[in-house]
């Protein structure tokens, strides 16, 4: 039964449009039975196939069932159709603490109770082996009684995704939040990248602003790396002490959570909620909803290491040392899009231009020229990479032909008619240092 008729499968009457991100919709619901509120967020299985997003879902599905804890959104059901999935959530009315700071920065006492909250549920979540992975003032929401609830699993890992090396390796999270390790190849401890971001978090609670603010994404990530990061003159001494003892670049140097815990600031007026694990059984309607979900191939883009990212799009940056095999750029550019929005605009482009697309696979394409040049038919590739959620890569390079019919191919002809989903182009907009 679908949205459409305001009922779903006799069981929530669906209600208002709460929001909508790049995947779902959610909408206020009401279990018709109990008449208690819920959300159900609304997931186009169409859109999750051709994004690649099914791991994301399911994983989603198996993290929430396992966390438990009054500062975690709870998942109560989830149900599908052959055209969409739905999460029926715990109705957590009081919005984003995002909104919250964006009116400007809390006072030192209602931030430090947001912040215990949120480490709190994080330590339960890492008691289970969760790591949330995308921790930030948008997946933070507020009740009522403006206690804080975390949201939004879906980049959250289990036990099972790390490694012989016992470390993750995939590269995500938010840009502006995610640790420095992250942005390296050889592996992070999931939990440790979880408290670099709750120390962003704090950061902003307190500053109204981010540590790491830069327009250039370079820029931000350079500054990551080096933890560089200025104390606005309000912070008190107390506050900046456990600050800097979570935004260390050298993970095995960072303040764990027990730490944390002991910390005389953190302490204050703190009391531990009655943490719970809930081992739920898996209902007709879960397990109908994860056959349904099963059925499909999962396809993502590369990622392209945040260092090559840094190296190739800024000329006056080189890091090429720190990664060993550094990338042999053509034109490149970067872009908030989809990996699929990228290449469907480029096909789009390059059949304009009269170009055969010769390839398509794994998020790269071959596009052959319309005529023999000087050195033969110009042969170009595209191929997209996954910088985080929001951010990707898209490189063109030279496969055969006329290294100036390439140029004019890049400059006269993509740019202008890629400008639509462009962010910036190698080289526009460097930063120095």
């Amino acid at each position: 039964m679908e949205v459409e008729k305001n009922s779903l499968f006799g069981k929530y009457e669906m209600g208002r449009l709460l929001g909508k991100g790049t995947f779902a919709k959610v909408y206020h619901g009401k279990h018709i039975a109990s008449g208690e509120s819920v959300a159900i967020k609304v997931i186009s299985k169409e859109q999750v196939r051709r994004e690649g997003m099914m791991e994301q879902i399911k994983r989603e599905i198996s993290v929430m069932r396992l966390v438990r804890h009054p500062n975690i959104v709870e998942l109560k059901e989830v149900m599908a159709t052959k055209t969409k999935i739905f999460f029926v959530m715990e109705y957590v009315r009081g919005g984003e603490l995002f909104a919250k700071v964006a009116k400007g920065k809390l006072k030192e006492d209602m931030a430090r109770k947001y912040f215990q909250q949120l480490i709190s549920a994080v330590d339960f979540c890492h008691s289970r082996g969760v790591s949330h992975r995308d921790l930030k003032p948008e997946n933070l929401l507020l009740d009522e009684s403006e206690n804080l609830k975390i949201s939004d699993f879906g980049l959250s890992a289990l036990p099972e995704q790390l490694r012989n090396d016992g470390l993750l390796h995939t590269q995500c999270g938010t840009p502006a939040y995610v640790a420095p390790e992250v942005l390296r190849r050889k592996g992070y401890d999931g939990s440790k990248t979880d408290i670099w971001s709750c120390g962003v978090i704090l950061y902003v609670l307190l500053a109204g602003f981010l540590p790491f603010q830069e327009e250039n994404l370079m820029c931000m990530y350079n500054k990551v790396f080096k933890a560089d990061f200025q104390y606005p003159p309000w912070f008190s001494a107390e506050s900046r002490r456990l600050i800097s003892k979570i935004l260390v670049a050298d993970p095995d140097r960072r303040i764990t959570i027990p730490a944390i815990m002991r910390v005389p600031w953190f302490r204050r007026g703190f009391s531990s909620p009655p943490a719970f694990h809930l081992q739920q059984p898996v209902s007709d309607r879960d397990a109908d909803a994860e056959t349904e979900i099963s059925k499909t191939k999962v396809s993502l883009p590369k990622f392209f290491n945040a260092f090559e990212f840094i190296s190739s799009m800024s000329s006056g940056f080189d890091l090429s040392g720190l990664f060993e095999n550094t990338r042999k750029t053509g034109s490149v550019f970067t872009s908030k899009c989809s990996a699929t929005t990228i290449l469907s605009k480029i096909e789009k482009v390059a059949k304009g231009l009269s170009f055969k697309l010769a390839t398509a696979k794994d998020f790269k394409i071959g596009l052959q020229g319309p005529s023999e040049g000087r050195k033969g038919g110009l042969f170009v590739t595209a191929e997209v990479f996954e910088v985080a959620p929001e951010v990707a890569i898209v490189e063109f390079s030279k496969t055969s032909g006329d290294t100036l019919e390439y140029a004019k191919f890049c400059e006269e002809d993509v740019r202008p008619a890629l400008k639509d989903i462009v962010w910036t182009w190698q080289g526009d907009n460097i930063c120095n240092g």
